[in-house]
């Protein structure tokens, strides 16, 4: 028997009133959904939630029976931003997922989750990181799943966390629209003509970001504050034979502001309950997601391409 894919529901990358939040967390809740993992990790100007709404959440869904892990900021930018991650770092109720490097010194010593924005490429590097406490690893987005196996072998995976006697768990982006590039600088801030310090929160129009067409009209990237995404969602959903093959025991959602209940029930019954991968494939096809559905970086193609199951 094939061993099961865990789901994790990743942050929320775009700003979200806080009504949407709650009420989407609500629906998580009651989702097949294995792990949640909260907290703003774009941009610290966004400010629906604060610190304690996040770890009430976290409580929350506890209760509810999911893994709770609290993500730090992927760029940061301001001593307040600091301050934010220690407030992660400093509590011991939650698992933590290091945002960049800055949180892995606050976290060594402790069980905590490297975030898909640590450059991780190589096994001795993996070590490295499994030495200050990593119990898990979300591979950069732009890695081939055959890379997954050799960074993280399945058949001698890295040991991590405190003692180095765990096994560390390889998760991968599986679905969402691809977390490209940070900078210091607003994009959809500079769409509107405004000031980073003045913006507005115009990214708040745009609950699945602002998307960026080429000269030609064709659909390329999504801004999305300081944060630059694939335009198209990343999908790997009929590639559950070849996640198991690379050791991948966990798969990550990433939110959108439609449909995600039925991505994520969709995921689950393709990876964990043997549902037929082309026909949930066409499933999601009908959901006309923005963007459309590409897994090219899974294959060592480009990114924008979609390769056959």
């Amino acid at each position: 028997m094939n061993t099961r894919i865990a789901l994790t529901v990743g942050p929320v990358l775009y700003y979200w009133p806080r009504r949407t939040l709650l009420d989407f967390y609500a629906e998580v809740a009651e989702s097949p959904a294995d792990t949640v993992v909260l907290g703003e990790v774009v941009c610290s100007r966004r400010h629906e939630m604060k610190a304690d709404d996040w770890l009430s959440l976290a409580r929350e869904l506890a209760a509810c029976g999911k893994e709770v892990v609290l993500a730090s900021q992927a760029l940061l930018e301001s001593v307040a931003d600091l301050r934010a991650m220690h407030r992660w770092a400093d509590q011991h109720e939650f698992l933590v997922e290091a945002g960049d490097a800055s949180a892995l010194r606050a976290l060594a010593g402790r069980p905590f989750v490297l975030g898909p924005h640590i450059n991780v490429y190589s096994e001795p590097a993996l070590r490295e990181h499994a030495a200050l406490g990593a119990i898990r690893w979300v591979a950069p987005v732009e890695l081939g799943l055959d890379a997954l196996a050799l960074i993280n072998p399945p058949a001698a995976p890295v040991a991590g966390g405190p003692g180095a006697d765990t096994p560390i768990a390889t998760e991968v982006f599986a679905f969402g629209r691809l977390p490209l590039a940070f900078s210091a600088r607003c994009f959809t801030a500079r769409h509107f003509h405004l000031n980073k310090d003045d913006c507005g929160f115009r990214c708040i129009e745009h609950p699945d970001g602002l998307l960026l067409d080429t000269t030609e009209g064709q659909p390329f990237l999504a801004l999305n504050g300081i944060q630059t995404q694939s335009a198209a969602q990343h999908c790997l959903i009929a590639d559950a034979p070849a996640l198991r093959a690379a050791g991948v025991r966990r798969a990550r959602l990433s939110p959108t502001a439609q449909h995600f209940g039925t991505v994520t029930a969709l995921f689950d019954a393709v990876y964990n309950s043997g549902a037929d991968a082309l026909a949930t494939a066409a499933e999601l096809d009908a959901l006309s997601l923005p963007g459309g559905l590409v897994n090219g970086y899974a294959h060592r193609r480009p990114g924008l391409e979609r390769m056959p199951a």
